[in-house]
């Protein structure tokens, strides 16, 4: 793994004990927010590995629903985002499972309300960084540190290259992309990390795309 900076390193300015188990689970928690776009009604937390058999001691609990609030690794509420979670009426379950994950620092996040859901599978990798690995059944890589793209789409010819092409005219260099999809022919997603900001216009000119179904953006 290669680090660009020495805070890369030491980890991020945060509230702790730990990058790896507060941090990381911050940012996990404010990834799947900004991709829900709003609080959640309720939460179902499922952690693997060393976060299920630390959790409680290391307030991974409290970092993941922290991030779900919308607090960030810096924000002096962090420590008390359980109390102000129920005291927002948000119905929050955690749950410690047994079976083997790939990285132990794991976490699956199942959140909602009346309008909808959202599944997602995020790990902290270390130093405050994390990798989503998962979003609602589709497998992908997302470290959530980048202006993101995730853009649900019919499975037909062309709708790649229709995507690249609008970056290309906005001048959007694209510094990762992976797509994923279940069966051929079907749904698939579009992970695209690039370099620079994402525009509202950009937004809607994707969204009207043919076979385009939905496209969120993940930090400007």
């Amino acid at each position: 793994m290669k680090y660009k900076s020495v805070f890369d390193i030491i980890g991020p300015v945060m509230v702790g004990p730990s990058s790896s188990h507060t941090a990381g689970a911050v940012r996990i928690g404010l990834v799947a927010r900004k991709l829900f776009g709003r609080k959640p009604a309720w939460a179902r937390i499922s952690f693997y590995g060393s976060f299920a058999e630390t959790y409680r001691g290391h307030g991974t609990d409290v970092a993941i629903v922290a991030g779900l609030l919308g607090f960030d690794t810096f924000d002096e509420r962090l420590p008390n985002a359980l109390e102000i979670v129920r005291a927002e009426g948000v119905d929050v379950l955690f749950s410690a499972e047994e079976a083997i994950p790939h990285h132990p620092n794991t976490a699956r996040l199942h959140i909602g309300d009346e309008k909808g859901e959202l599944e997602l599978v995020g790990i902290s990798i270390g130093g405050g960084k994390i990798e989503i690995v998962e979003l609602n059944g589709f497998a992908l890589k997302l470290s959530g540190h980048h202006p993101a793209l995730l853009i649900m789409h019919n499975d037909r010819y062309g709708t790649i290259g229709a995507v690249a092409s609008v970056l290309a005219k906005h001048k959007i260099n694209i510094g990762h992309m992976e797509v994923s999809r279940k069966e051929k022919g079907k749904e698939a997603l579009m992970a695209i990390e690039v370099d620079q900001p994402l525009t509202d216009d950009l937004i809607q000119e994707l969204e009207q795309l043919p076979n385009i179904i939905q496209v969120a953006k993940l930090i400007d």
